[in-house]
């Protein structure tokens, strides 16, 4: 039997009066049916909130895992199709999906179903789970009769969006744990080499009074970051901690987020030539699935320019939105924005005029992805070769600078 859940209500009486209050039970059908039997009528029903314990805290910051998402969406669209009635069909896949984020959804879900509430309607309440353009298209399959193929078409789509990121998050990995490894030896150079280093120095130079003078630039410049790390930790801790927390703050912020996004883009060593294929293969795909979900066209421009990930590209597409409102065509601003490739703005003008625009977009989401496949590993073996030559440097760099006052002051001392 299911434990009993705190519910706050509203709702109205006859005469015209409303009310609100809490009541425990098992569903929001359960509640509803309670106030239906008190005369009253259910105006909203919602789940009581509870204090944010440690495991909410990791699980709000915990990605929706995307090919879970996709298997069920794929779940959901065979079962549609069968012609299960919806609440059973909820509860069967409540039963057999294994991530806890995506089970809590359904069965969310499948209460807001029972109470009433469209699919749309019930998605809206885990925004995290089914993101807009998910409940957008899901809402467009619910009108047109086409849920399954719509849901279908979802899956296709998260596969491809999380194939994309798995991809370059794959490549980027190796990197990553390279740099991350050599800064922590870099750190623990500076900190435990280098004073060992120093207190000869000073030794030596107690012994004679010109070696203290006799130290190098470099070996200046190595003694001087070790004292400021071990000396200073407590000020540069926080102060880095700042640094980190007023920059996330900062991307929170639209200005910020528009700034960071165009610094992307311009990142070198073909670093933001690939953040720029990826933007495009995400719109491209996101675009083809919501024209393919029936979604109107005014909506779609407007839901991938919000998914695309890139404020640019966002701002592009409100150019396309206003073109497209006021009669005009879709391939005009495309084309005269520098964010997209002149293929792009062809391919979309093809689309429109043939009527295959579904088609050309899911062909430009092809291109863009095996583009970035290839960009990525090209990347990557670039990457690697520069950055053992940077931490070769810097601890060569060390290495050369704690030798050279062994010869000066040898040399002072004779």
């Amino acid at each position: 039997m299911a434990s009993a859940t705190t519910f706050e209500f509203r709702a109205m009486d006859l005469a015209g009066t409303t009310s609100a209050g809490e009541l425990e039970a098992e569903s929001k059908a359960a509640v509803g049916e309670q106030l239906r039997q008190r005369g009253l009528i259910v105006l909203d029903v919602s789940e009581k909130s509870s204090p944010v314990n440690l495991e909410d805290f990791f699980t709000k910051w915990k990605r929706v895992d995307g090919r879970e998402l996709a298997v069920f969406s794929r779940q959901f669209a065979t079962l549609v199709a069968s012609g299960m009635p919806m609440l059973r069909t909820l509860q069967t896949l409540e039963e057999q999906t294994p991530d806890d984020q995506i089970r809590e959804a359904i069965a969310g879900l499948r209460a807001d179903v029972e109470a009433g509430s469209t699919l749309e309607q019930g998605m809206e309440r885990y925004p995290k789970v089914f993101d807009r353009l998910f409940r957008t298209m899901v809402r467009s399959g619910e009108q047109s009769g086409r849920l399954d193929e719509v849901l279908d078409r979802i899956a296709f789509q998260v596969e491809k969006a999380d194939s994309l990121r798995r991809q370059v998050k794959s490549a980027m990995m190796y990197p990553s744990l390279v740099f991350g490894f050599a800064v922590i030896v870099l750190v623990a150079i500076v900190a435990f080499v280098i004073p060992v280093f120093a207190g000869m120095f000073e030794e030596l130079a107690e012994e004679n009074s010109e070696a203290s003078a006799s130290l190098p630039l470099p070996t200046q410049l190595c003694v001087s970051a070790s004292e400021l790390l071990t000396g200073s930790w407590y000020i540069l801790i926080p102060a880095l901690v700042v640094i980190v927390v007023g920059f996330v703050k900062g991307k929170q912020t639209e200005r910020g987020n528009e700034i960071w996004d165009r610094v992307k883009l311009r990142i070198p060593m073909k670093i933001g030539d690939v953040i720029q294929k990826v933007a495009l293969a995400r719109w491209s795909r996101t675009f083809a699935g919501s024209v393919s979900a029936g979604v109107p066209m005014l909506q779609s421009i407007q839901l991938t320019g919000e998914t695309s990930g890139n404020v640019v590209v966002e701002r592009a597409m409100e150019d396309v939105y206003a073109s497209v409102k006021r009669g005009g065509t879709l391939a005009g601003p495309i084309e005269a924005n520098s964010i997209f490739p002149p293929m792009v703005g062809h391919m979309v003008a093809v689309g429109e005029e043939t009527g295959q625009l579904q088609q050309m977009m899911s062909k430009v989401a092809d291109f863009y992805e095996a583009e970035v496949d290839a960009k990525v590993k090209a990347l990557t073996a670039l990457i690697e070769p520069i950055m053992i030559v940077f931490v070769g440097g810097i601890v060569g760099f060390i290495v050369i600078a704690m030798y050279m006052p062994m010869f000066s002051i040898y040399e002072n001392i004779r």
